[in-house]
């Protein structure tokens, strides 16, 4: 099956990687809004042009893509725009990820080298599962959210959509994490956390809260 990548920075390059270990698919190409990188090779891969060839592209042999850009927001709408088109979205799952087989993946999910998903873990459509990243027993990982490398949920965490939780954070058992919120890299999670909220440090305490209208915008 050939793919098309949405995204050709660093987080594509990562994404092609584990796709081309799995073995499952054959990466043709990437389309991606930087007019600098069209006609460019990245990872070996033709970087075929903007988003807005996708029409063009779709076609018996090419029938399935991945969102590889690490901005949740343009992850999310890049995803429902390729389900318009009629694109299947794929996951890209390292072969050294552990995951449980009662644990549940939504579409367009990332999951990166060395990550653990345990049982009756639930991850959302075009989530990242970053590097060594563990979502433990019974965790809730919303749509469009990114988990970086190196963090630890404990079980029953729960992480709101679009939420970005920074490397090397941890999150105590049965916390939420709201829509939207930043924690901070290195942070010790011990208390729920606001939708649109950012939070830092050890224990993590919340510096800001955005209002969701500037937030949307961000």
């Amino acid at each position: 099956m050939q793919v098309i990548l949405i995204g050709a920075g660093g987080h594509g390059k990562v994404v092609l990687d584990i796709l081309r270990c799995e073995g499952k698919c054959d990466p043709v190409g990437f389309l991606d809004a930087n007019p600098a990188l069209s006609g460019q090779r990245v990872g070996g891969l033709p970087v075929l042009g903007p988003i807005n060839l996708l029409p063009n592209l779709r076609q018996p042999k090419i029938r399935a893509a991945i969102v590889s850009i690490g901005d949740n927001r343009a992850r999310v709408k890049y995803a429902a725009l390729l389900r318009e088109h009629g694109f299947e979205l794929i996951n890209a799952i390292h072969p050294t990820a552990s995951i449980a087989p009662t644990a549940k993946l939504g579409t367009n999910v990332v999951v990166a080298a060395q990550a653990a998903i345990c049982t009756e873990a639930r991850i959302g459509d075009s989530v990242i599962i970053n590097t060594a990243a563990v979502v433990d027993h019974e965790g809730d990982v919303s749509e469009g959210a990114h988990i970086c490398p190196g963090v630890h949920l404990a079980g029953r965490v729960r992480v709101g959509a679009g939420a970005f939780v920074g490397i090397g954070a941890n999150v105590i058992q049965c916390l939420s994490i709201g829509k939207y919120a930043v924690i901070g890299a290195g942070a010790a999670v011990i208390q729920d956390i606001p939708n649109h909220a950012t939070a830092v440090g050890v224990p993590a305490k919340v510096i800001n809260v955005a209002q969701p209208e500037m937030a949307a915008s961000m």
